[in-house]
């Protein structure tokens, strides 16, 4: 199964962005998604190509924000799919089976969607408002997630659920019981200085009814 904990990269420049992943690799992070918005392709691919010697040092995850083809050319582990980027069964038709698609939802019906169409985990949210996100979707509110994960119960869904859009630590315990499996940070990593402390508590409340 996924890792609990995703690092959405932050940064405007390529020095910044693997300042902030290297960082979070080396306090204990596992999984990263590369989210470099609105740059060139030379600049994308020359931190995709250094992000991914990073995670495989680091033994982790590495997937791609938005960008199929260059998920693709990489060979990274996967890609993440916003609502109004590349369709899933196209990506999937590039990338194929064993990649890892993860695909944004605001609605349960984006969720019903995203599964029939073979997405592999979703990103639900945001919880509340971020700074961190353009066009930002309507802000879910715990009730929203409740609401929405009866209906995920009701009708026997497992795929697995991150919860995304400004999650602090203090709502793990809270997200955990209504039904997540997991979070996708991105602020909460990158402005802590006492980062591998974060992750470390992070994953101890993300982890804490795991059965091994």
């Amino acid at each position: 199964m996924y890792n609990k904990l995703q690092y959405i990269s932050q940064g405007n420049t390529i020095s910044k962005q693997l300042y902030n992943i290297h960082e979070a690799l080396d306090s204990g992070c596992d999984w990263v998604q590369m989210r470099f918005k609105n740059q060139n392709t030379k600049n994308s691919f020359a931190l995709a190509e250094a992000v991914k010697f990073l995670c495989e040092e680091y033994l982790a995850n590495f997937i791609v924000n938005d960008n199929v083809y260059l998920a693709q050319q990489i060979a990274a582990d996967g890609v993440h799919l916003g609502l109004s980027d590349t369709k899933i069964e196209e990506a999937r038709a590039i990338l194929g089976d064993t990649k890892i698609i993860g695909a944004t939802a605001n609605t349960f019906e984006d969720i019903q969607n995203h599964i029939t169409n073979g997405c592999d985990y979703i990103g639900l949210g945001p919880l509340r408002f971020t700074t961190t996100k353009e066009k930002l979707s309507p802000v879910l509110g715990f009730e929203g997630y409740f609401k929405i994960f009866q209906k995920l119960k009701d009708n026997n869904s497992e795929i697995p659920v991150y919860a995304i859009g400004g999650v602090i630590s203090t709502d793990i315990d809270r997200l955990m019981e209504i039904g997540v499996h997991g979070i996708a940070v991105s602020g909460l990593i990158t402005k802590s200085d006492q980062k591998e402390k974060l992750i470390q508590q992070l994953n101890e409340k993300l982890y804490a009814n795991v059965v091994i």
